[in-house]
């Protein structure tokens, strides 16, 4: 997969899982979507979706998905996979596919995620998904895993976590605006500002593993799943 993230969840199975395959309770850690909400389906049928995330305050792009997920395997472990689409011609996400894998063990579960994606616009839109969009999507799938283990761990709710995250980006910007006019302090002034490590209940992206291991593969659960 193109995108690969994990974190490790001091938590029991059950409410990790609660927490992202309940529409209303994904929809309050994954910085990715404003809202989530599951369509009508008939017994057997995988669950259809739709999503949409705010972009700007007037700007909104949706998409619909079709999930479905294995709560009982031989290992233990549970996985859920899905295929999503986007038609709005300002999304440059076209369409994509990923999985969910939970690995529990004595200490917690292993989370981890893998996706990836084809960009729209042409030559345009794959030079901007490689420069920009690409890794924002990296860094805001790993900020929201962190987001998810500090309200599985701690019970620091989805909102209060951004409350911690906006506070200190605002603390750091007043010290790299400070530093203007403190002469030759000002270097030692941003060096802190900008490299400090983030609290620990504060969500931070560095805290997940980006490179997969060898030999990670998608479930075979993904190809069963029609287009979205």
């Amino acid at each position: 997969m193109g995108l690969y993230i994990e974190t490790h969840v001091r938590a029991d199975l059950e409410t990790l899982w609660e927490r992202t395959q309940e529409p209303a309770e994904h929809q309050r850690w994954d910085l990715r979507f404003t809202e989530i909400d599951y369509l009508p389906r008939t017994e057997g049928e995988p669950q259809r979706f739709r999503y949409a995330t705010r972009v700007l305050p007037f700007l909104t792009v949706a998409g619909t998905g079709v999930s479905a997920g294995e709560r009982h395997r031989a290992g233990g472990d549970r996985v859920s996979a899905l295929r999503f689409a986007s038609p709005h011609p300002l999304s440059l996400l076209a369409e994509g596919s990923g999985y969910w894998r939970y690995v529990p063990g004595p200490e917690g579960v292993r989370f981890l995620t893998g996706y990836d994606y084809r960009p729209r616009w042409g030559r345009l839109g794959r030079a901007a998904d490689r420069l920009v969009f690409r890794p924002l999507m990296g860094w805001a799938t790993a900020w929201s895993f962190d987001r998810l283990r500090l309200w599985c761990e701690h019970g620091i709710t989805p909102e209060r976590s951004r409350t911690h995250w906006q506070l200190e980006l605002a603390a750091r910007a007043l010290l790299v605006a400070a530093a203007a006019v403190w002469g030759p302090v000002a270097l030692i002034v941003v060096a802190a500002a900008l490299l400090v490590p983030p609290s620990s209940r504060t969500p931070a992206a560095r805290r997940c593993l980006r490179t997969p291991p060898a030999r990670t593969a998608a479930p075979r659960l993904l190809a069963t799943l029609e287009q979205a």
